[in-house]
């Protein structure tokens, strides 16, 4: 019997966006959390009545880029906090049952691999583990672009036993359906092995274009029959137009896609389910009306 698919929700910070919350460079999603928490909240329900399964806390922009070195240090517990609670609420009030996943980003910048530093990243992980720690399912290492930020991730939630999801991002360079590497340059199979290793109950791929995806999950698929490993696979594509990145300009904010609405981006799932994927949704640009589309398509 072919698994059902796991939903997952879309981009909240284009979906705060859309909604007029309090949305800026640098603090990116963490704006609305601190001015106009309701915003989040809003953006929550909309994706469990779309119908996602799992929540996603936004706690991403929650790092000390964005909200700069000293509010970090006084706020991000707290903001972290809120995050969750406010994700623990839609999933309290859903009528069906809805998993949240803490999301633990990146540290030192998105994509940018080359600014990871490990001997400090335990120790800025452990506020925003506290934080979500009373309120969430299961624990989201998200947009990991290197197979050492992977293990930092693992290393901060090493000792909770809440299931562990690590999703990598990948270069968008691959041409379509071919197995691209992160954005390190490290090779997927590299590194859903060691994930595999690390405990991971899922390796997903997010945030990259959804042309690069199929080859990616091809490829976990591959690696884990060789190893024998079992961890789930999935996918949540960015809708980026190709110059957008996640450098600190306004093309972050507008520059998105205009040929990945919700029957193409549906398109696209299919494509990975049939490579092997058990749960997908969206990143960045991928909203409510796509989410609806999918649970349509795959309600069990």
């Amino acid at each position: 019997m072919t698994k059902a698919l796991t939903i997952l929700d879309g981009g909240m910070g284009r979906q705060l966006l859309a909604q007029g919350a309090p949305f800026a460079l640098p603090e990116w999603s963490a704006l609305a959390l601190i001015e106009a928490p309701q915003h989040v909240l809003a953006a929550h329900e909309a994706f469990v009545a779309a119908g996602a399964d799992v929540i996603t806390t936004n706690s991403y922009a929650l790092v000390p880029p964005c909200l700069g070195e000293a509010r970090f240090r006084t706020d991000a517990e707290r903001l972290a906090d809120l995050a969750a609670r406010l994700a623990a609420m839609a999933r309290e009030a859903a009528s069906r049952p809805v998993r949240v996943a803490g999301s633990l980003p990146p540290l030192f910048g998105s994509y940018r691999p080359d600014l990871f530093r490990a001997d400090e990243a335990t120790a800025l992980y452990a506020p925003l583990v506290r934080g979500l720690d009373p309120h969430v399912d299961l624990w989201l290492g998200e947009t990991l672009s290197s197979i050492a930020e992977a293990e930092a991730v693992a290393a901060a939630v090493e000792h909770d036993d809440r299931p562990l999801w690590l999703s990598f991002t990948l270069s968008d360079e691959a041409e379509s359906g071919v197995a691209s590497a992160l954005r390190s340059g490290e090779p997927v199979s590299e590194a859903v092995t060691r994930a595999a290793g690390l405990g991971a109950a899922a390796v997903l791929f997010n945030c990259s274009r959804a042309e690069v995806m199929a080859g990616a999950v091809a490829a976990a698929s591959k690696a884990f029959q060789a190893e024998g490993a079992a961890p789930e696979i999935g996918v949540y594509a960015n809708a980026f137009a190709p110059e957008g990145d996640m450098a600190e300009d306004e093309d972050v904010v507008t520059g998105m896609r205009e040929d990945l609405g919700p029957t193409a981006y549906l398109g696209f799932v299919r494509e990975w389910i049939g490579c092997g994927a058990t749960i997908a949704g969206g990143c960045c640009g991928i909203g409510p009306e796509h989410i609806e589309v999918m649970r349509r398509e795959f309600s069990a």
